[in-house]
């Protein structure tokens, strides 16, 4: 088995305060790398670093929320001048407006696009100057969600924002591929404070933090664990066991890990000439519409009781 070894590099990763964040920034630090941790709440970035520092990890706390030119420079200049250089980038932040489109203000919206899609623009952008000024490569690891993948109900702005994200990466990872720096998303499902929520997950994660394990129908058959078993992914994405991976979507979960397939045509259909109104629908139901697409996160299965 591989070692993964991150010694003697540094990473940003942005909303790490708590949750998943918190689970990747112990993550590069358990295998080596100096991390800073980046929270909108002082006292909770300051013991996330606490926690890092106190398992023999390396961390430092910046406050700052993402999503400006100004914020993405802050935080990269942090890395620099604690650790000399930047080589990760994991664009974790995030928050939910969730409403239905008729009731979602604009406020709403452009919240969760500026944190999500804005701020993985921006930080990815000054990461990346960043790493193409040092000339030694680096790895870009953006978060994307289910959601971007197929929609969820009342989610326009988060779906639309982790679609774009899942572009961007696909993107880059052309952009940035001759300087040696992969781009990759990671499609995480975990229990947080997010997925309890959701009333059927709700009386496994009470149970779990009592102690009992998630029944394997969860953790194999759904992909669903904790934020700790998702945390895997982002050393090995950042290590050089996975110079040859860039420009995919990866989903991590529970006790499954999974490859999402890039958006592509499955059927086509052809008229001399090209199409009128009236042949697309004859030719519609037989043809290219013949099995479409499904829509939203698939609901759990359950076993019956």
């Amino acid at each position: 088995m591989p070692t993964i070894d991150l010694s003697g590099k540094a990473a940003v990763v942005t909303g790490s305060g708590r949750g998943l964040g918190l689970a990747y920034a112990h993550a590069l630090a358990a295998h080596g790398a100096s991390v800073v941790v980046n929270d909108v709440d002082e006292a909770v970035a300051e013991a996330a670093v606490k926690s890092i520092t106190e398992s023999g990890g390396k961390a430092v706390a910046e406050v700052v929320p993402v999503g400006t030119t100004e914020a993405a420079d802050r935080l990269v200049a942090r890395a620099v001048e604690e650790f000399g250089r930047l080589d990760v980038l994991v664009t974790n932040a995030g928050i939910l407006r969730d409403k239905v489109l008729w009731k979602m203000t604009d406020e709403d919206f452009d919240a969760v696009i500026t944190t999500h899609l804005k701020g993985t623009f921006t930080c990815a952008r000054a990461a990346a100057v960043r790493m193409r000024e040092q000339g030694e490569g680096g790895s870009l690891i953006l978060v994307g969600s289910p959601a971007g993948q197929r929609g969820n109900f009342g989610q326009t702005n988060y779906a639309a924002a982790k679609a774009g994200i899942a572009a961007m990466a696909r993107t880059w990872s052309m952009e940035l591929g001759r300087a040696n720096i992969t781009v990759n998303a990671i499609v995480p499902v975990a229990a947080t404070a997010m997925t309890e929520t959701i009333p059927a997950f709700a009386p496994y994660i009470e149970a779990m933090r009592s102690g009992e394990p998630l029944p394997d129908f969860l953790r194999k058959g759904e992909g669903f664990g904790t934020p700790e078993d998702c945390a895997a992914l982002v050393p090995f994405l950042a290590s050089e066991s996975a110079r040859g991976v860039t420009g995919q979507c990866i989903g991590i979960g529970g006790d499954k890990v999974a490859l999402w397939s890039h958006p592509q045509e499955i059927r086509a259909a052809y008229a001399d000439g090209g199409w009128t109104p009236g042949a697309l629908a004859d030719a519609w139901p037989t043809s290219v519409g013949a099995e479409l697409q499904s829509v939203g996160i698939p609901a759990p299965k359950f076993p019956e009781a």
